[in-house]
């Protein structure tokens, strides 16, 4: 995959005027406002009810997701999918988006490796997350990882440091940050892994508290 160049000429994101879920994931098939278009499969928008309660976002998709065309499918999706389960949290209260919609990745042989995506990329596609935050307009919203929180919430916001309490933002009624499901995955043994997974429900079981209390 070639560099990541800023395009003084880029069209800006072609969000819909009267934007709705399924208009804008029809939408984003064709946006160009970044370079990240042209080496994915495709652009992998949000997904969940249109009304959901929590919105968790992450970063990008990954190799699954841009070949399946659905957010959190890969492993992270499936450990994700657990911790919500234990930390009582219900499926069909969720929607799940990232904060660009496109893979990047170097390619090394056969394999995509996940680069993090650049400062203008984030840009880029934050008028589709912003779009789908006045569509769902969730009670409680959680950023996952430090591309998610601090493209939402500005550079200052620390995970590691602010994790698991509510911040000020207007974005929702209850808004937080927690660490990223793949950073779980790349824990160095199984005790370690262990050790993220249970910090990483207990973020979300305060959530859970906020949805039904």
């Amino acid at each position: 995959m070639a560099p990541a160049t800023r395009s003084a000429t880029a069209p800006p994101a072609p969000v819909p005027e009267r934007p709705t879920l399924p208009r804008m994931r029809s939408a984003v098939q064709e946006c160009r406002a970044c370079d990240l278009w042209a080496g994915a499969t495709q652009a992998v928008f949000g997904d969940g009810p249109a009304r959901a309660e929590v919105v968790l976002v992450g970063e990008q998709p990954g190799d699954r997701e841009d070949v399946e065309g659905a957010p959190f499918v890969g492993p992270a999706g499936h450990l994700l999918d657990r911790a919500l389960a234990d930390a009582g949290i219900a499926r069909e209260r969720v929607y799940l988006t990232n904060a660009v919609k496109h893979f990047r990745y170097r390619q090394r042989g056969k394999r995509r490796i996940h680069q993090r995506p650049e400062a203008f990329q984030i840009a880029a596609c934050r008028p589709w997350l912003d779009a789908e935050l006045a569509v769902v307009r969730p009670r409680v919203l959680v950023c996952m990882g430090a591309v998610a929180a601090q493209g939402l919430l500005g550079s200052a916001v620390r995970v590691t440091r602010d994790r698991g309490r509510p911040l000020d933002s207007p974005l929702a009624e209850d808004v937080s940050v927690t660490v990223h499901p793949s950073s779980i995955l790349r824990a160095p043994d199984e005790p370690a892994r262990r050790a993220a997974y249970d910090a990483f429900v207990a973020d979300l079981a305060r959530v859970a508290a906020v949805l039904d209390g």
